[in-house]
């Protein structure tokens, strides 16, 4: 029987999702019904791989961004994507699901050649990893360039006690993992509507693929 199919409880569910992230795997996040009712597939960004990302473009669909924690987007001085903008569509995004958007920046690793390819992306997002382990030796400007292919969102300072979105959701899991602060969210779409995929229809996707699924407000109680 997989670990997902398992009826654990919250605690089992969230330290499932703990012991994934630390040996480099997937996990399922739906955040919450009254909110984006998301899931995405979260990887810890150092492991990530050229096949990591055909997965999420095939199994996933949706924008393939990287969520830093807020210091080290301090240290790189990364500016929310809204501020960063002259142009009046920025200037309100009248969200339904939260007070601002995460997005800051988009960006390739400089030895990238387009960006987009699932080689390019990996090695950015690698780097992305890298350069959050240790961002005061990091030169963000030398290392990576602006426009590129992979979004980086700034997570909130105080995480889940400020926001509750997946970028909160999947740094509080590397934080609880021990991993540095960056990971990679994407949100999983239906192939036949297009919409967001069902809780239901994810959960049974991470029960086939033996990943555990976990509820955001389980990790805001097993956190």
């Amino acid at each position: 029987m997989s670990r997902s199919s398992n009826p654990v409880g919250t605690a089992s569910r969230v330290e499932s999702a703990i012991d994934a992230f630390r040996r480099g795997e997937p996990v399922c996040i739906h955040d919450a019904a009254d909110r984006e009712g998301e899931t995405d597939l979260v990887y810890p960004a150092g492991a990530v791989t050229p096949a990591s990302v055909a997965r999420l473009r095939r199994d996933a669909g949706g924008l393939v961004c990287v969520a830093l924690a807020h210091e080290v987007a301090e240290a790189f001085d990364l500016p929310f994507l809204q501020d960063a903008l002259d142009h009046p569509a920025a200037a309100d995004h009248d969200l339904t699901y939260d007070d601002r958007s995460s997005f800051s920046l988009p960006v390739n690793h400089r030895e990238t050649d387009t960006g987009i390819t699932d080689e390019d992306r990996a090695l950015t997002i690698r780097e992305l990893a890298a350069a959050a382990t240790a961002p005061g030796e990091t030169d963000f400007v030398a290392t990576f360039r602006t426009p590129g292919h992979v979004h980086v969102l700034r997570g909130a300072p105080d995480l889940l006690d400020d926001r509750r979105g997946h970028t909160e959701l999947g740094l509080a899991l590397a934080e609880a993992a021990d991993l540095p602060p960056a990971v990679v969210v994407c949100e999983m779409l239906d192939g036949d509507t297009g919409g967001a995929l069902s809780p239901r229809d994810a959960s049974l996707y991470a029960e086939a693929h033996d990943l555990p699924y976990v509820e955001g407000s389980q990790f805001v109680e097993g956190l």
